[in-house]
């Protein structure tokens, strides 16, 4: 076990959904949390990250910071994905041993295992095919972390592990619709569809590929779980173990939401991949589990989204 309690611990990203989740769990870990917005430290500059962790010295790093979006942002713009994931991973990882952290929870993305793969995706597909293309430039920067914190146990002994969180989603999360996943996208077409009394809400795709979705809170249990309970060399999957498909995803937002007009496809858009679940045992057998259910979680979320929308957030 690795005690978190009086150590400091580092949230990288921690405005994030994923980093602002797993610093309100941190809360109760009576542990010193160190926090720097990316307008002090630019996390692609690896003079601005070794000052900064020579200056605050944290026992325990979570990577938790990425370049990240949907189809439309990843196929749109992949030397970004590309350049600055794979600056924010190796720009901390070194700085973090030159500096001596005693730990390292890198955070990667489903999205590393081949577009084929069999389901569930167990951590041992990982290169074992083609990825998928519209996000490849994504994957093979987290494939390089995961890589990355591995060379790094072999080759100095440290405790760096990795998580691959499925797709999440819950407060704080991204309703751009430029750059949003599929999720917050949905909620907030649903919402302005309604709105506005449209009679059908387009949806990209056939909607017959499945996804799976966990709630940022339980990932964040599930991140602090591994951080205090596991030291390997493997990568861990971070799942619900269910899935959904897009269209029985988009029905439960439209019944949520309150929409009550038609779903047309627009066949023009990619699907993606036609399945992605993860494959959580590792997990599951060491004691953890979620506990939000999916229509809870969504509608919690869309309450959040209507909250920040009334503040003047987010305008149509």
């Amino acid at each position: 076990m690795y005690s978190l309690e009086g150590k400091k611990v580092w949230v990288a990203g921690h405005r994030g959904l994923v980093g602002s989740a797993v610093s309100r769990r941190l809360a109760s870990e009576n542990c010193e949390m160190v926090a720097v917005d990316r307008q002090a430290v630019d996390l692609t500059r690896q003079v601005e990250v070794e000052d900064f962790l020579a200056e605050s010295r944290p026992d325990a790093i979570v990577i938790a910071a990425a370049r990240v979006g949907g189809i439309l942002a990843n196929d749109t713009y992949p030397v970004d994905f590309l350049y600055e994931n794979l600056m924010i991973e190796t720009n901390i990882m070194k700085s973090a041993h030159e500096t001596g952290v005693e730990k390292i929870l890198f955070l990667g993305s489903s999205c590393i295992y081949p577009k084929m793969a069999a389901q569930p995706m167990r951590e041992d597909s990982l290169l074992t095919g083609p990825l998928e293309p519209t996000n490849e430039a994504y994957a093979i920067a987290k494939i390089a972390g995961i890589r990355l914190a591995q060379a790094y146990r072999k080759q100095y002994g440290h405790d760096y592990i990795s998580a691959m969180p499925t797709n999440l989603y819950g407060p704080g999360d991204n309703f751009d619709l430029n750059s949003s996943h599929v999720l917050p996208a949905l909620i907030r077409k649903t919402h302005e569809a309604k709105r506005r009394g449209d009679e059908e809400l387009v949806m990209w795709g056939t909607g017959t590929p499945r996804r799976e979705f966990l709630h940022c809170d339980d990932c964040a249990d599930a991140l602090v779980f591994l951080l205090k309970s596991y030291s390997g060399h493997d990568h861990v999957n971070v799942g619900s173990g269910k899935d959904i498909s897009i269209l029985e995803l988009t029905e439960l937002v439209c019944k949520i939401v309150g929409f009550e007009g038609r779903i047309r496809h627009d066949l023009t858009k990619p699907d993606g991949m036609p399945r992605k679940l993860m494959d959580s045992t590792r997990l599951l057998d060491m004691g953890w589990k979620p506990t939000t259910a999916l229509e809870d979680g969504i509608r919690s979320t869309y309450e959040w989204f209507k909250a920040r929308e009334a503040e003047g957030l987010y305008q149509s």
